[in-house]
C-alpha cells in the first residue's frame, strides 16, 4: 500500500488549506464560474442568476450555497428572496496560492520572450536580403 506523507500543518494553515480546497472545489463547475462572473458587476437575486440557465432554481441554489461555503458568494435573505453578492477575498487567497508557481511557467515565457525577440531583430535584415537580390 502507498503511503504519501503530507506536512503537519499548524491550526491556521489547516484552516487556509480547507479554504483553498473549497475555493478550487467551486470554481471547478463552469455553471459557478458564471454565476461569479454575473455577480461582479453588482448583486442579484437568486431568480435573476438563475434565468439564463437551463437548469432548475433548485440546482441553481445548490450551486450559490457551494459558492457561498467557499466563502465567494454573501447570501442575504429577507423572507423569501435571496439576495446574493460576490466576496473576491477568497479568490485573492488562491490567486495568491497560485502566483508560488509562477516561477514554473515564468521562465517559459522569458523563453518565448527571447525567442520573439530574436525573429523581430532577424526580420530588417530579411528585408534588406530581399531588396538586395532585386
Amino acid at each position: 500500500m502507498l503511503r504519501l506523507a503530507l506536512p503537519v500543518l499548524e491550526p491556521g494553515e489547516i484552516a487556509e488549506e480547507a479554504l483553498l480546497d473549497r475555493v478550487f472545489f467551486a470554481l471547478s463547475d463552469p455553471a459557478r464560474r458564471s454565476i461569479l462572473e454575473r455577480l461582479g458587476d453588482s448583486a442579484l437575486l437568486v431568480s435573476e442568476l438563475a434565468a439564463p440557465f437551463d437548469i432548475s432554481l433548485q440546482a441553481v441554489s445548490r450551486h450559490i450555497q457551494v459558492l457561498v461555503r467557499a466563502g465567494l458568494v454573501k447570501q442575504e435573505r429577507s423572507g423569501r428572496i435571496s439576495r446574493c453578492s460576490l466576496d473576491a477575498g477568497p479568490i485573492f487567497s488562491a490567486a495568491l496560492w497560485l502566483n508560488r508557481y509562477s516561477k514554473y511557467w515564468q521562465a517559459q515565457f522569458d523563453l518565448l520572450a527571447a525567442s520573439l525577440l530574436e525573429i523581430e531583430q532577424r526580420q530588417p535584415l530579411r528585408r534588406r536580403n530581399k531588396e538586395k537580390k532585386r
